[in-house]
């Protein structure tokens, strides 16, 4: 079983700490592991920081710059770098895998034959970060099913089948590479192409929230962008109609329940971050252009 574990990277020094996690992870006894780190920045920033963890290891790693500012140039670099591996695992550059991580990918695919199987991304907080943010817990990413299905998910801990697939030559939209959303999209495109997910609970990679994200306009902007993404499930005028109908319901009742918890800090941030969220869906069916949230600012 080869798995390439890629990680792309955007000016973080962090990302060293991601490969020493990874490298300090448990592994499953029949998986072969390589390592490839894809640079994004205009000038190959992160070479030598990479190259200098690559001689203190074992595991082969490859260095691939890719510049651009716009992550579906890197995790398009990834995939093209993996085109021999069976598996392709994506992390980020700012977090760090917890040791049982990619045995529990392994096993849930191994039990359920799923073609991706995606990890959960826990996140910690730091000692200013607001009490009702905490209490929330409205950073971490939970991959999530809707109803009994698994509908698609993110690149942040996920294990997926690439090797003589349908979806082998598929790639992410460069057009959502400022934006964010395109492991959304992307996901969902393989599915459409029969591609079946499952959910490992006991995979956990853990990353640290930034001062500057911890706060309600950060999230606000995160979710309505993610409401957005999701949108490119509807395929057609009717579905989008349809679509945009309900989320503008379902956003109307959000607020509404904002303002009824207006006492309870967690409880009006829930709200306000599912309304807007939908706003965010409502946004995608008119096909709006989705904002700059990645580049200068890191990935």
């Amino acid at each position: 079983m080869k798995i390439d574990v890629c990680i792309c990277t955007f000016r973080r020094p962090h990302v060293t700490e991601t490969i020493a996690s990874v490298i300090a992870a448990q592994r499953p006894e029949n998986a072969e592991l390589r390592l490839v780190i894809v640079d994004n920045d205009a000038d190959p920033s992160a070479q030598e920081r990479v190259e200098h963890a690559a001689a203190q290891i074992k595991i082969p790693l490859v260095y691939v710059h890719a510049p651009g500012a716009n992550i579906s140039i890197a995790r398009n670099a990834a995939l093209e770098t993996a085109r021999e591996a069976d598996w392709v695992v994506f992390l980020d550059d700012d977090e760090v895998v917890e040791p049982d991580w990619l045995i529990a990918l392994v096993a849930r695919q191994a039990e359920t034959e799923a073609d991706a199987v995606f990890g959960h991304a826990r996140a910690l907080y730091g000692a200013n970060a607001p009490d009702w943010m905490v209490k929330g817990d409205f950073h971490s990413q939970y991959a999530q099913p809707r109803g009994d299905t698994v509908e698609t998910g993110h690149t942040c801990n996920v294990l997926m089948r690439l090797r003589d697939t349908p979806w082998s030559k598929e790639r992410f939209d460069l057009a959502l590479g400022r934006s964010g959303g395109e492991d959304t999209e992307f996901f969902f495109r393989l599915r459409r192409q029969g591609a079946q997910y499952a959910i490992a609970d006991d995979s956990i990679a853990l990353e640290a929230v930034p001062s500057d994200r911890a706060n309600l306009r950060w999230l606000l902007r995160r979710r309505f962008r993610i409401g957005q993404s999701y949108a490119t499930v509807s395929e057609g005028i009717v579905a989008r109609v349809l679509l945009f109908v309900s989320a503008a319901a379902k956003s109307l009742y959000c607020f509404f329940r904002a303002l009824l918890a207006l006492p309870n800090a967690s409880a009006r941030a829930f709200w306000l971050i599912r309304g807007t969220m939908h706003i965010g869906v409502c946004a995608g069916c008119l096909r709006l252009k989705q904002a700059t949230l990645y580049g200068e600012d890191g990935i």
